[in-house]
């Protein structure tokens, strides 16, 4: 039979993430594409614990709950961001199914068909596959090492009048770059200027290489000091890399009546996050240095994006370049002119690497000569094996250039 579907389904894309996931799953094959973090740095014995103390409570973590979230969680996160310099209380939080929820309810409560919802070029590409399910356009601003250019941003706000501006600012997935300060002010002060909230999607803000040497603060910060009244930022974060993303906890924090709206969108979504999972993150939390477990994994990344970047930079692969991150989880390559990314890809999966090609990150017209690379998750143990294959991979698409050799994408 024609199964009717809606306008939603017809406009949510098949996730590249999802595929990348797949070819990643294939035997033998070594994968630096997924944004995941490394097994080896969740607190599993902690985790445990917390579950065990949970369970001795009684039956009530596995009841019903309320859909804004457990109370006493949101209190303990919202000392959290206290201390870190974000103002806020229990009320103004909802807890949801980790941060790409929280980008999912925000876009549910905000835009109609035909809203448009300005990005940074490139950004997070299941970001453009929420807002593009709302039959929203998604325009890209222009960016430099520093952030979005406030030149292009107050262009694209006069132009487009967007209902939303989504940004991922500090260690972005995909390039890792970390807006400077000034352009978080710059872009705070115009969207008040315009009339237009903020999504500060902040899941890697707090794996910081250096954080002494990063005075960034988060543009929710900014606003709440620079002005008055309900903030203009929309900020959304989760446990999911400083944790573990099987606990799925993210949360939004927002003005009253956003939090109001969103809870009611979630009422219909999935009444509430897992109240289990809440209540154990709380316990977790109540004993646990997470501080200090966040500096651990901080350096243990720091190092494997060194030893990947020091393997790659012995290839000397000529017009091949990357960025140096000062925290997060992924680099960000540009190949020479004219080498796609997809054909890299595709002779990459042929040597059993897996990495992205850019194109999927962009709003408008693409740059199809970007990569992204995590170096988070494989085994540091098989960095220089991934290498020898992604040089491999280099290798082929040099000699296909001088054969009649066709790369099926």
């Amino acid at each position: 039979m024609s199964i009717p579907w809606s306008k939603m389904a017809q406009n949510t894309p098949s996730s590249v993430v999802r595929d990348m996931l797949q070819a990643a799953q294939a035997p033998g094959m070594i994968s630096l594409a997924g944004g995941l973090p490394a097994q080896t740095s969740f607190p599993l014995e902690a985790i445990r614990v917390a579950y065990e103390k949970v369970f001795m409570s009684g039956a009530a973590a596995l009841q019903y709950a309320e859909t804004e979230g457990y109370r006493p969680l949101r209190a303990k996160i919202a000392e959290r961001l206290e201390s870190k310099g974000i103002p806020t209380s229990p009320d103004h939080m909802l807890l949801t199914t980790g941060s790409q929820q929280s980008i999912d309810l925000v876009c549910r409560i905000l835009l109609n068909p035909g809203d448009r919802v300005l990005v940074e070029s490139p950004t997070y590409l299941a970001a453009l596959q929420v807002i593009h399910s709302y039959q929203a356009e998604s325009h890209g601003v222009a960016c430099d090492d520093h952030g979005m250019l406030p030149e292009s941003l107050e262009e694209q706000l006069q132009l487009h009048r967007p209902k939303l501006v989504y940004i991922n600012p500090t260690f972005s997935n995909p390039t890792g770059k970390v807006w400077s300060r000034e352009r978080r002010q710059q872009a705070v002060d115009l969207c008040r200027k315009y009339g237009v909230l903020i999504l500060e999607d902040d899941p890697y803000g707090e794996i910081r290489f250096n954080p002494e040497q990063l005075d960034v603060p988060a543009l929710a910060e900014l606003d709440a000091v620079s002005y008055d009244g309900p903030s203009n930022v929309i900020y959304t974060s989760t446990f999911s890399k400083t944790v573990a993303p099987g606990l799925r906890t993210g949360w939004i924090l927002a003005a009253p009546d956003i939090v109001k709206m969103a809870a009611r969108a979630k009422q219909g979504a999935d009444l509430h996050s897992s109240s289990i999972d809440q209540r154990a993150l709380h316990a977790l939390l109540e004993s646990f240095d997470l501080d200090a477990h966040i500096r651990h994994i901080s350096e243990d990344y720091e190092q494997r994006m060194k030893t990947l970047t020091t393997l790659m930079a012995a290839k000397s692969w000529e017009g091949i370049s990357w960025n140096s991150p000062q925290g997060g989880m992924f680099l960000w390559l540009q190949l020479p002119e004219g080498m796609l990314a997809s054909n890299l890809f595709t002779y990459g999966i042929q040597e059993k690497v897996c990495i992205v090609p850019g194109d999927s990150f962009y709003a408008g017209t693409p740059e199809l000569n970007r990569m992204r690379i995590n170096f988070t998750h494989t085994d540091p143990e098989l960095l220089p094996e991934a290498v020898e294959r992604m040089d491999r991979a280099i290798q082929r698409w040099h000699a296909s250039l001088t054969s009649d050799s066709v790369v099926t994408l």
